[in-house]
């Protein structure tokens, strides 16, 4: 016993080591059984810890009242009550500061220390309670009263309960490094359970207030049970810590190991005159003599590959340092494909690919002509516009694959981070270069056909505006120097032929929009989808499906139908996937060996693509006062939509619904404001303006619709609700209204003159500067339309609801284009 308590004392105090006669726990009961402790003793507050029977401590001592307190008692009998602070900064603690119950200690011996403190070495011997504070100087006097311990009733469970407190601390003494294995031997040969108690609730590392609240248990049982659960809550520390530091261990000995068998590895390879470090540089180094680069290049490559020399393989640098120089010899650096000059065949392979698209195959045309001619011209920026499905990302494998050129696309739609674009510096770990030098480095050329799909689709974030780092890329005058993060040099961009592609250029930043060359794609015509079904989708569709040449046909006519009744688009990819149903429909019976038509014709397809999904006589019956077709423009393709009007009994109130932007609820401000101002020119009894609420609606209110192209189309609908009379039907119109009763030009004009012929619309008001843009447009496409060009509004509501004398359009001659219909 003495020597584990001399174990705890050197832990506990850093003093010289003095041999101090110890009691054993025999000699200790005998002693105690026979001592008699006097009533009033001096007081010794302790700031940071509480003193337990049986437990031997020092305690340094340096206030001036606890060594008078000290002395006093050494002098007379030795016997000390010890009290611990409630607040451990109270230097000059009262009454009230100290906890009421502690223990009476006997001095075993006063060491002056050469720093001229004192300590004492004291060992508690009996609880006591402090009954009253008699005294306060020279030092602190207390009356006491003795305390003794409960003993337990059930002795069965207390002998369990001590045999797991011993079990806890052994465990405990085990996960402790810092605690020696003998303190398990000590903590066997200790046969007193109240000192064992003791000696555990004194070693626990928790609060004051804690170990206070212990000693003051006299219930052995409870005193037992507390003492258990606080070093279950050590234990579970320590063991999670033990965990911790298991795999921390781990960690490390798996890292030298690796570092061992690496050395061990690499003298085995010297000895064998292999050496894989030389052997990866000498690669690297056999690769550059066969590279074409320029001279800055090369230098870099050059310093670079000297640094890898003096790095130690094992280390992150070499490998970012190798990776590095891989970039630089796999990057296309002067390499460049030679094209095809070939204009005739240029054109044969463009035109064979896609039907139609006359604009883009002239401009490419144009680009090869002055390339054939100068020998060296930068690349055009081109973008692409027009809704899904028309072909602009198919359009640039097919220009790849005519020119002779590497065919690279990239997707843009939702990138967020501008380090994909330029690239992070390689001093980051995984660190790589951006996606257009990767793209690049895969193409293996330096003047490829790169697509920049859905560029109207870039994001923006915190982490920068991938639409500005396009800026150096996009623009002839400076991606000739294109800087890269991680390569750290600059790289040639100037040959590259860079397409965009984009459903609509308003989402585009104005500054990335000014360096492109804007190619308008419109929408396809019934007969051009007729003709790309014919060549392209109709042979894809058999193929794919795994279906012979003889063994199904779709006839024009059913063709047509499928165009009219089962898609509503601009494009043909509603169109590929209806004609892929009607293959799944003739694979099924070829499958299974049934009879089927092998000629698709109109009256089968109810029966393989079921109800048809659009119906055109909805715009063409007659339509009831108050409702006028408009046409709109969606970055989708030409849309029809209806306008209309009713009037109700109220004092005026304009209601406006269908989810309109703000530019349209002022079209219709503005016509109202129009018909008010010439109502009796109209035939319109004004009073009634002030008599009626009016209602303007537009249907299919989940969808947003804005813009000032609906403006003729709403003066129209409200004229024919105050006079009581029906629009012309087979009828659409679109253009902007002034308050001056002008009519100006709108956009889209090729895609709502489709979209007006796919409802089988037979006239179109547009304004009469619209009608370029409908020369523009191949005669065939428009056959069966007639055109009203106008200027102000009377013309517009003479042709719609007759309203007015003769309308100067009619003076004018405003030509009618009246065609044959088309089959």
């Amino acid at each position: 016993m003495s020597m584990f308590e001399n174990w705890l004392m050197s832990q506990q105090s850093d003093d010289e080591p003095d041999f101090v006669p110890l009691f054993s726990l025999e000699e200790e009961e005998e002693t105690r059984q026979g001592e008699v402790f006097p009533d009033i003793l001096p007081i010794l507050p302790l700031k940071n810890t509480v003193l337990f029977p049986g437990i031997v401590t020092p305690i340094t001592v340096g206030r001036d009242k606890s060594i008078r307190a000290v002395q006093k008692a050494y002098e007379d009998n030795r016997y000390i009550g010890v009290l611990s602070q409630r607040d451990v900064k109270i230097e000059a603690p009262g009454d009230q500061d100290l906890y009421r119950i502690g223990t009476v200690a006997r001095i075993l011996k006063l060491l002056k220390m050469p720093d001229g403190s004192t300590t004492a070495i004291l060992q508690g011997r009996k609880r006591f309670r402090l009954e009253s504070m008699i005294s306060d100087d020279p030092h602190m006097l207390g009356k006491i009263s003795m305390l003794e311990y409960e003993i337990a009733k059930n002795k069965l469970e207390f002998k369990a309960l001590l045999s797991s407190v011993r079990d806890a601390a052994k465990h405990i003494i085990e996960l402790s490094p810092q605690i020696p294995s003998e303190a398990v031997v000590m903590l066997k040969n200790i046969n007193n359970d109240n000192f064992l108690l003791n000696f555990i609730a004194s070693n626990l590392g928790i609060k004051i207030h804690e170990k206070q609240a212990l000693l003051e248990l006299s219930n052995l049982r409870e005193k037992a049970s507390a003492i258990l659960l606080h070093m279950d809550g050590e234990l579970q520390l320590l063991e999670l810590k033990d965990q911790i530091e298991s795999k921390v261990r781990t960690d490390i000995e798996k890292q030298q190991r690796d570092y061992f068998l690496n050395q061990q590895l690499k003298t085995i390879q010297e000895e064998l005159g292999q050496n894989p470090q030389e052997e990866e540089i000498n690669d690297l180094l056999r690769k550059a003599s066969k590279k074409k680069w320029p001279k800055n290049v090369r230098e870099t490559f050059d310093r670079e590959i000297n640094k890898l020399r003096r790095v130690n393989p094992q280390v992150a640098e070499y490998a970012i340092g190798l990776n590095y120089l891989e970039t630089l010899l796999d990057l296309p650096w002067e390499e460049f494909t030679k094209d095809n000059f070939d204009l005739k065949k240029v054109k044969d392979v463009l035109d064979r690919d896609h039907y139609g698209l006359t604009k883009v195959k002239e401009r490419i045309l144009e680009h090869l002509a002055v390339l054939k001619l100068k020998g060296d011209m930068k690349a055009p920026i081109l973008c692409l516009t027009g809704p899904p499905g028309v072909g602009k990302t198919s359009l640039g494998a097919s220009i790849a694959k005519a020119l002779k050129r590497k065919y690279i696309r990239m997707s843009l739609g939702g990138l967020h981070d501008e380090a994909e674009i330029r690239g992070h510096r390689k001093t980051y770990i995984g660190a790589m270069p951006g996606r257009i030098i990767q793209s690049l480095k895969k193409g293996k050329s330096g003047n490829p056909v790169f697509i920049l799909d859905e560029i109207d689709k870039v994001g923006k974030d915190f982490r920068g505006d991938p639409s500005s780092a396009l800026l150096e890329v996009l623009d002839p005058e400076q991606n000739i120097a294109f800087h890269d993060n991680y390569l750290e040099l600059e790289y040639d961009l100037s040959k590259v032929l860079f397409i965009a592609t984009a459903n609509s250029l308003a989402t585009i930043q104005p500054a990335l929009l000014d360096r492109m060359e804007i190619i308008e794609i419109s929408g396809y015509s019934l007969e051009e989808k007729v003709e790309i079904a014919k060549r392209h989708l109709v042979p894809e569709q058999r193929k794919d499906h795994g279906i012979k040449t003889g063994q199904v046909k779709i006839s024009d006519k059913a063709l047509v139908r499928i165009i009219r009744d089962y898609t509503g688009e601009s494009g043909v990819r509603n169109l590929a996937r209806e004609i892929g149903s009607v293959m799944r429909y003739v694979a099924k019976r070829v499958a299974m060996d049934e009879k089927y038509e092998v000629t698709v014709r109109p009256e089968h397809l109810h029966g393989i693509l079921g109800p048809t999904k659009y119906d055109a006589e909805v715009y063409q019956e007659v339509q009831s006062p108050g409702v006028a077709i408009g046409l709109a423009w969606t970055s989708i393709g030409g849309e029809i939509l209806f306008i209309e009007v009713s009037l109700n009994k109220g004092n005026g109130r304009l209601q406006l619904t269908g989810n309109l932007g703000e530019v349209m609820k002022e079209s219709a401000s503005t016509a109202l404001s129009y018909l008010k101002a010439h109502a009796e020119h109209l035939g319109i009894d004004p009073e009634v303006f002030e008599k009626n609420d009016i209602h303007v609606h537009i249907p299919e209110g989940a969808i947003p619709k804005d813009g000032p192209s609906a403006g003729v189309t709403m003066l129209s609908a409200l004229t024919s609700a105050f006079v009581g009379r029906s629009l012309k039907p087979f009828l659409a119109m679109t253009g902007e209204i002034t308050l001056r009763g002008k009519v100006l030009p709108v956009g889209g004009i090729k895609e709502k003159i489709l979209a007006a012929r796919r409802a089988g619309i037979k006239e179109v008001i547009l304004c009469k500067d619209n009608r370029k843009h409908v020369e523009e447009i191949e005669p065939e496409f428009i056959s069966g339309l007639s055109f009203h060009y106008v200027d102000r509004m009377e013309e517009v509501l003479q042709l719609a609801i007759g309203l007015g004398g003769k309308t100067q359009a009619s003076q004018n001659g405003a030509p009618k284009v009246k065609r044959k219909k088309a089959a």
